[in-house]
């Protein structure tokens, strides 16, 4: 059946190294934070100005002071470091995040991604999205496979307004574990109990499948 949320998580924890500088975007990127493990020694970074992001609170801990860059109230591990968000871009822009996880409204199979807006609907902004995908050592895509009209996520060409050309590394989504190669969407994982052939009809791409396809494990 296909990953939930916290399933999705749980296996992109497993891409994070010991020692490494991660930034986690708002939405599924968010919950990674719950399964790397402490012996992996992890820095979790926000593009507001904190290296070293701890878990949630719980309510008795609760500062409205102390928030990540989605505006979520987190804590912080001991020896974390406070600055000024102008640093805060200077570390990605300088390549020292090895890796930033980001949600997504489509991929292409050229790594392409658009992640931030859809036209006619009133947006925010980009926020620090277009800096993490151009200086991160590497990026994976948290997101369904399909949107809420069932359309594929996963397109030959991205429709909508681009974050970042050629940055996707890894996508996973709640069927599969796809690579952006340079021919292309590479299927290395699948849900258990998802067939090949669904996955493919769910991706509106050309859709090579690895020699060593196997289940996604979690």
């Amino acid at each position: 059946m296909p990953l939930n949320r916290n399933q999705m998580a749980q296996r992109i924890a497993e891409e994070i190294e010991k020692g490494f500088i991660v930034n986690l975007g708002i939405g599924i990127p968010t919950l990674v934070s719950n399964y790397i493990p402490e012996e992996k020694e992890v820095l979790l970074h926000s593009e507001n100005g904190l290296l070293g992001i701890g878990p949630f609170p719980l309510a008795k801990e609760l500062s409205p002071d102390l928030i990540n860059a989605g505006k979520q109230t987190v804590t912080a591990v001991k020896g974390a470091s406070f600055f000024s968000s102008a640093e805060s871009f200077a570390m990605i822009r300088g390549s020292h995040i090895d890796l930033s996880v980001l949600g997504a409204l489509e991929v292409d199979e050229e790594g392409n991604l658009a992640n931030w807006m859809i036209p006619g609907k009133m947006v925010k902004g980009m926020g620090g999205a277009m800096d993490l995908v151009s200086g991160s050592k590497k990026v994976i895509v948290a997101m369904e496979h399909q949107n809420k009209k069932a359309e594929s996520k996963l397109l030959k060409k991205c429709k909508l307004p681009l974050t970042g050309l050629k940055c996707v590394h890894r996508i996973v989504t709640n069927l599969a574990v796809i690579d952006v190669t340079p021919k292309g969407f590479l299927l290395r994982e699948k849900a258990i109990d998802v067939s090949v052939e669904q996955i493919k009809k769910a991706t509106s791409a050309d859709l090579e499948i690895s020699s060593r396809l196997k289940n996604i494990a979690v």
